[in-house]
């Protein structure tokens, strides 16, 4: 079914039997074996969140609020580092290494952060363990989307990019035990929730090394004999487990050349040349949501001890919720980017959950607000946002040419944390203040709106309708004969 050579141009079945695969166990395998990658970012930033507070007493280092607010910054910009230097080599060495060599970087800095005695130290190791998760956002989302097949793709990325806020589940949890001064002391307390996470991540080290290389990568990097090998295995893998192969269509095939790399031009001109309008949606996307979750994720410990007095060994009750809320939404309505369509339900989940986030702001003003209200006012808003928020990751990693996907998911990425994330934390902890006026950081709730629903609106317009669709239809690799499929789509 597959060209045996493995230069010049040929025809390929790889991604028409990729796609024709049933769910089996070897998809689980994906979801849980990459899918954690979210977790451990949920629970980074979930711990750095709760021990906030913390960290401003004596006994643990002291920090002033805008310190603190520093740290979070720190580590999202060594997301975006990250994500742009490995986005770059998994687009040219593959997908398989560079997962794992990004989670050994993050497990290690990570556990030192933990040992830090002073505020530089700290920013440093943040700084790597951000690095590291960086890197697996361009792996991770790569790989996960070239294995799932396309009737799945929408529903699992979707699912699998909520995962995060299970990891921020567990860190609201932890946190109410580790801050918890008459468990553990001060000191010693918030360093120990640093080590939680490598120690999950040395579990998935183990579970990585059965995934394979993608196959999509291998063919359009000149290696079909390579490809169909791993597909051969991954089709022996599903048989296995008890699920029947359809046929492929004999017109399914696909001309392609493989190459090597894609130079810096190549990748400008496809992005800005090429797809304009797709380069557009995905800096809208990424930015409104990277704004909007950074701005009062990173604050949320800080509104509730200064506005609202809750203890710090505390604030998890009221984190553990919002997580609740916000993994929800990907997992049961995920399904309906698949469905109803990306357009509608990325309007719907962004502009919704901004009118939402404005009602609260003006219920906050008022000072009609509780702990407890607040709280609920959040679930429901980033029940939708959540959603929207994943279908932003879904979008940058479907609608661009394979042979550029990691570079392109780190481009937007970098941007989106730059634009939306590295100084939201930090102004978001000053207009909380020391808790006596609301109205600064009311008008940021009212911006952080604003910025949601303008995110949704340029969806409306801007959005591929790539539900179900093949990779290859939605953005041709540069190395394929375009396929009558995409061309109807906008670029």
């Amino acid at each position: 079914m597959n060209s045996t050579s493995d230069t010049g141009t040929r025809v390929s079945f790889v991604p028409a039997r990729l796609d024709r695969l049933p769910w089996s166990r070897f998809h689980w395998l994906i979801v849980i074996g990459l899918g954690v990658s979210w977790i451990l970012d949920g629970l980074e930033i979930q711990i750095v969140s709760s021990v906030s507070p913390v960290l401003q007493q004596h006994a643990a280092l002291g920090l002033s609020a805008t310190a603190v607010g520093f740290v979070g910054t720190v580590y999202l910009l060594g997301e975006v580092v990250g994500a742009l230097v490995f986005g770059r080599i998994t687009d040219k060495l593959g997908r398989r290494r560079l997962f794992m060599w990004t989670l050994a970087l993050y497990l290690v800095a990570s556990g030192i952060a933990g040992l830090s005695p002073t505020l530089w130290f700290l920013l440093v190791f943040r700084f790597l363990a951000g690095a590291g998760i960086g890197g697996e956002y361009s792996a991770i989302n790569s790989a996960i989307d070239e294995l799932i097949p396309s009737y799945y793709r929408g529903r699992v990325d979707i699912a699998i990019n909520g995962t995060y806020w299970f990891g921020a589940m567990i860190g609201s949890a932890l946190s109410v035990v580790v801050l918890n001064p008459h468990v553990l002391p001060v000191a010693w307390g918030w360093r120990i929730g640093f080590f939680v996470g490598p120690v999950i991540g040395l579990i998935i080290l183990a579970i990585r090394r059965h995934i394979p290389e993608s196959p999509r990568w291998l063919m359009t990097h000149g290696r079909e004999q390579e490809a169909q090998r791993t597909l051969d295995e991954i089709e022996a893998r599903v048989q296995a487990s008890g699920r029947t192969l359809r046929p492929v269509p004999p017109d399914s095939g696909l001309r392609i050349t493989g190459r090597e790399s894609v130079g810096y031009g190549e990748i400008a001109r496809t992005l800005f040349r090429d797809y304009p309008r797709r380069s557009v949606l995905g800096f809208s996307m990424m930015v409104t949501q990277s704004f909007l979750y950074n701005a009062i994720f990173f604050s949320y410990a800080l509104v509730l001890a200064h506005f609202y007095s809750v203890p710090a060994d505390q604030i998890g009750l009221y984190f553990f919720p919002f997580a609740v809320g916000n993994l929800a939404g990907p997992l049961l309505i995920g399904s309906l980017f698949d469905t109803i369509g990306r357009r509608k339900m990325i309007t719907f989940t962004y502009c919704v959950s901004g009118v939402l986030l404005a009602i609260s702001a003006w219920f906050f003003h008022q000072g009609l607000l509780t702990a407890t209200t607040q709280t609920i006012f959040w679930c429901v808003i980033f029940f939708l946002a959540s959603a929207g928020a994943s279908s932003a990751y879904l979008t940058v990693s479907e609608i661009f040419p394979l042979e550029l996907r990691g570079q392109a998911i780190a481009f937007f990425f970098a941007i989106s944390q730059l634009v939306g994330g590295v100084a939201a934390p930090a102004i978001f902890a000053s207009l909380v203040g020391t808790g006596k006026n609301p109205g600064p950081l009311t008008t940021g709730y009212y911006v952080g709106a604003a910025v949601m629903f303008i995110g949704g609106l340029v969806a409306w317009w801007l959005a591929v309708n790539a539900e179900r669709r093949p990779l290859e239809a939605v953005a041709p690799p540069l190395g394929a004969a375009p396929l009558a499929a995409a061309q109807s789509l906008p670029r």
